[in-house]
């Protein structure tokens, strides 16, 4: 560790890396990792210790599904409050989704416009998805040039007039231009058939809800994407899996040689349907939670790997549109701060390691957008780090998140792992919960 230019070490009994959990002294100079060294190497004149002790450090997460909606519904997130609440669960990276902002990034002109309002207000690293209409086609190749690191696209009625759904038959336009230029289509997965068939009994009861998003929309849905993308050789990833149906679909296409992945969330792999009373829409999400031996099956889904990533999809609102009826209350889950500990408390109980945990938050979400620089603790990366005490607990408070409104599904519930600080680029950028002043940076698509 004798490099002049180191700047920083940060040391730990437990060091996550790519080749295992170690003791270890991490050198840091410019923002970037330059050395992972014995636990008791030397630490160079002029260079500051950072000691943690017994607390584990990781590489910060990456959250490559988040809602900001920022301009245009900023009472319901912003720039500021979505990246302070990030850094504070040890996340350090985002990317942005294309919709409920206004205007939606599917042009460049709007993607800049976001862009500008997004700069001033990074707490963490920033990236952006574009998103695919039915009449934007002409777009695609210009947003991909600009920067975006793939295209969203939904199958069914998004929730907002202005991000309309793609058709079969536009679905397969989009995904062989998106294909043309090596892109990436990443789709919400629900067929509108199945949607406009299933039962529809406005109200309270979380049953009549869940009725309401069958299994069959998502499978029918990933299974015609599948074919699409095997027709067209075509890349697509699966957001938000929530079916353990379509899990043998997925498993066979990969076998084959198809060119998809898939995330899962917090919600669907923490909270089952049978906890969540009538009238609690903060529960409400598409495709829904659904019930424990379905989750069973998606947790064995990421142990063998049909499931690739978990990501938050925090889609939050104002607490007046989680009306107490599920047909009309906004659907979406607030826990950008709290995947982490929702998570590892989890995957503790289920006897999963924190290095699974990693992979599934950090290197393989990294690893789906291009973030070469991110995702493991390991020379040349950027110094990007969360510390966390694993066998903490904390009891979750609303009031305590940095989300602009405090509506969780997590309230009151105690979860393991606390997040001691973060660190973007060898920064602190929060600690014991506070961010630091923003210093994060707007990422583009290098590839």
């Amino acid at each position: 560790m004798a490099d002049v230019a180191v700047e920083l070490v940060l040391r730990s009994t437990r060091v996550i890396t790519p080749g295992g959990t170690r003791a270890a002294s991490v050198a840091v100079a410019g923002g970037k990792i330059t050395a992972v060294l014995a636990h008791d190497a030397e630490v160079p004149a002029g260079a500051r210790l950072e000691d943690f002790g017994d607390d584990v450090l990781l590489p910060g997460l990456v959250d490559t599904h988040v809602h900001v909606n920022d301009p245009g519904r900023t009472e319901w997130e912003g720039f500021w409050t979505a990246t302070r609440a990030a850094a504070a669960g040890g996340i350090t990276t985002i990317l942005d989704m294309p919709l409920n902002s206004l205007p939606p990034t599917t042009t460049v002109d709007h993607l800049r416009v976001k862009q500008e309002v997004a700069r001033t207000k990074a707490h963490v690293d920033v990236g952006f998805w574009g998103g695919a209409l039915p009449d934007n086609v002409k777009d695609l190749r210009p947003l991909h040039d600009a920067g975006v690191y793939g295209f969203k696209c939904f199958l069914s009625p998004s929730g907002v007039e202005e991000f309309p759904q793609l058709d079969q038959e536009r679905l397969a336009t989009s995904l062989a231009e998106i294909t043309g230029f090596g892109g990436l289509l990443i789709v919400h997965a629900e067929d509108p058939h199945h949607l406009e068939s299933a039962p529809q009994n406005p109200g309270p009861k979380y049953a009549d809800f869940l009725a309401s998003r069958p299994k069959d929309a998502e499978n029918t849905a990933i299974q015609n994407l599948i074919d699409q993308a095997r027709r067209l050789n075509a890349r697509v990833h699966v957001l938000h899996l929530s079916s353990s149906d379509a899990l043998p679909l997925i498993a066979a296409a990969k076998a084959e040689g198809v060119r998809i992945t898939v995330e899962s969330c917090p919600h669907f792999l923490t909270l089952t349907a049978e906890e969540v009373p009538d009238g609690a829409t903060e529960f409400k999400c598409c495709p829904p939670i659904r019930e424990a031996a379905n989750q069973d099956l998606l947790w064995d889904a990421l142990a063998d790997g049909t499931i690739d990533c978990v990501v938050s999809d925090h889609s939050p609102s104002t607490a007046d549109l989680k009306t107490g009826d599920f047909a009309t209350a906004w659907g979406g889950i607030s826990s950008l701060q709290l995947g982490l500990p929702a998570i590892w408390t989890e995957a503790r109980r289920r006897g999963r390691t924190l290095e699974d945990v990693v992979r599934w938050m950090s290197a393989a979400p990294a690893a789906l957008a291009g973030l070469g620089a991110k995702g493991a603790i390991e020379a040349g990366r950027d110094a990007d780090f969360a510390v966390l005490a694993p066998d903490e607990t904390f009891t979750v408070d609303p009031a305590e998140l940095h989300h602009r409104n405090q509506v969780t599904a997590y309230a009151g519930k105690t979860l393991y792992g606390v997040v001691k600080s973060t660190w973007l680029r060898g920064t602190r950028i929060a600690d014991h919960g506070t961010p630091t002043e923003p210093t994060g940076r707007l990422l583009e698509r290098q590839n």
